[in-house]
């Protein structure tokens, strides 16, 4: 595994409020793209979904995915990641989310009725810094 540069860690932090475009591959090999929030550690991106969603059934039948995040202050200064799905979960994800809209949207989420909330951890497999 490559890891991402220290001069890029900036682009993980909550303050940064930089957005994911995640890459997931759909049952005719086709390529689908979707921004995302996200948070990440060294090793793992995770990624926040309703179950049932495009997302969600590509990454549980093809762990393969491309993300790209791009630093929301300067365009051309971006991370391209390649990694698989390494762990699904359920626990969690209410909490997960809150999180997230938290920081991307600055007020709690607020809960769909029926709607159950993913976790993928994606193992960072491969970096390329811009």
């Amino acid at each position: 595994m490559k890891p991402i540069p220290t001069e890029y860690h900036d682009l993980l932090k909550d303050e940064t409020k930089a957005y994911l475009f995640l890459a997931t591959v759909m049952a005719d090999g086709s390529p689908q793209v979707t921004p995302v929030w996200f948070s990440a550690d060294e090793t793992h991106i995770l990624v926040n979904t309703a179950k049932g969603r495009v997302k969600d059934r590509n990454m549980r039948t093809r762990p393969r995915v491309a993300m790209a995040i791009q630093d929301p202050s300067t365009p051309y200064r971006y991370l391209q990641i390649r990694g698989r799905v390494d762990g699904i979960t359920e626990e969690g994800g209410d909490e997960h989310i809150n999180t997230l809209s938290l920081k991307y949207d600055g007020k709690p989420w607020r809960k769909v009725e029926g709607q159950t909330r993913v976790i993928f951890k994606i193992l960072i497999e491969h970096v390329d810094a811009h």
